[in-house]
């Protein structure tokens, strides 16, 4: 925010650019994962979002880094995210939904917090001495230091896929009015609406994560360092969740395993909007913030395991995962712009409990999907 001049509410904005375009490649991004090859859809998608990292070097104004989060809205999603689930669901076959989908969530995890590691130890080892006592140019060399490292680890995960991703065996020669055929089958059945709302409530909880380190800032008075290793080392907790859910979901099932996780989420969410930081309140707000960290990556790990469990055919995989993402991934719109302008209204740890008591009731709401979901008698045919 420092490096680029942003304030809480600018930086939500930018973040909503990448939203709306996510939101419209999710549809056409599913009905495209159907057609085409998993393996050529993810390595294309990759190259495209390293490249983008190019431009976020020269650290571009507020627009130029809406355009950027606004190409990457695309990058990610157009050709990627509903190719890599169908990928995972093919893999899990009939009766490992939960783990597959369990160990693609904690494998990412675990990548992620390993780079965000990584990442933490670059930007301290660009700077000469404390943070607070660093010159913007300082700052501005560690920031693009880490921008080379995420740019490097995407150009990897392009060839590594391109290396063992096999080739997928996806519908080219249906016509697309077969491929419009599946669209009214999917967007017709109430099971995948509801598990667009399970989504829809779950994301807003992982979008709540990226305020971890502010509050930890802020309320908690860590320096900047401390707080992104907090946040960083939490983060290991994903694989670690996600695989268990996965592991519990296929023997419990994912619904079941869901509708628990939210509760505990809402309870440690509703905890934390009224607690304050004292020398007992400290030791409480550590520990439901590391059962939030445990409760959202379960849920990530485990909802489109769903999709199985509501018995969608796998030639439908994509467009049903594009519906559901289209609705489901909507946070990424609204989400940052809405709690940039909670804490920037109440600031300090006031706004802070009022987004957490926001959380707090979507995940009850989570809570009312997954109960109904789990009583829904339609099915894909």
């Amino acid at each position: 925010m420092e490096v680029f001049h942003l304030s809480h509410t600018e930086l939500g904005d930018v973040f909503a650019v990448y939203g709306i375009a996510a939101m419209l490649a999710y549809f056409p991004g599913g009905v495209i994962a159907d057609r085409f090859s998993d393996k050529k859809l993810m390595t294309v998608a990759l190259l495209a979002t390293a490249i983008g990292g190019f431009y976020m070097l020269q650290i571009p104004g507020q627009k130029g880094l809406s355009v950027l989060f606004g190409y990457w809205g695309i990058s990610t999603i157009l050709l990627f995210w509903a190719a890599m689930l169908r990928a995972t669901r093919l893999w899990g076959g009939d009766n490992q939904q939960g783990e597959a989908f369990g160990i693609l969530d904690g494998g990412r995890g675990l990548v992620a917090a390993l780079v965000a590691w990584l990442a933490v130890i670059a930007f301290g080892n660009m700077l000469s001495g404390d943070i607070q006592n660093s010159s913007m140019i300082e700052q501005t060399k560690a920031l693009q230091a880490v921008i080379y490292l995420y740019i490097a680890m995407t150009f990897l995960a392009a060839g590594l896929i391109w290396i063992f991703i096999p080739e997928s065996k996806n519908a080219e020669s249906d016509s697309f009015a077969q491929s419009f055929k599946g669209i009214k089958q999917v967007i017709r059945k109430r099971d995948v609406w509801l598990q667009a709302a399970i989504v829809i409530t779950a994301y807003c909880g992982y979008r709540v994560l990226d305020y971890y380190s502010l509050y930890a800032i802020e309320v908690l008075k860590m320096d900047d360092l401390s707080a992104s290793k907090f946040v960083s080392n939490a983060a290991f907790l994903r694989p670690v969740a996600a695989v268990a859910a996965g592991f519990l979901a296929d023997r419990i099932s994912a619904s079941k395993v869901i509708g628990w996780l939210f509760a505990i989420l809402a309870l440690a969410l509703i905890i934390l909007s009224f607690i304050k930081p004292t020398s007992f309140g400290a030791i409480v707000i550590y520990g439901n913030l590391l059962v939030t960290f445990a409760g959202v990556y379960g849920i990530r790990g485990v909802y489109f395991a769903l999709l199985n469990e509501t018995q969608i055919k796998i030639n439908l995989t994509g467009t049903a995962v594009g519906v559901i993402s289209v609705i489901g991934y909507t946070p990424d719109i609204f989400f940052a712009s809405l709690a940039g302008r909670i804490l920037d209204a109440n600031p300090g740890i006031v706004g802070y409990q009022h987004l957490f008591l926001l959380m707090g009731v979507f995940s009850l709401l989570g809570i009312g999907a997954i109960f109904r979901l789990r009583f829904s008698k339609t099915r894909i045919l």
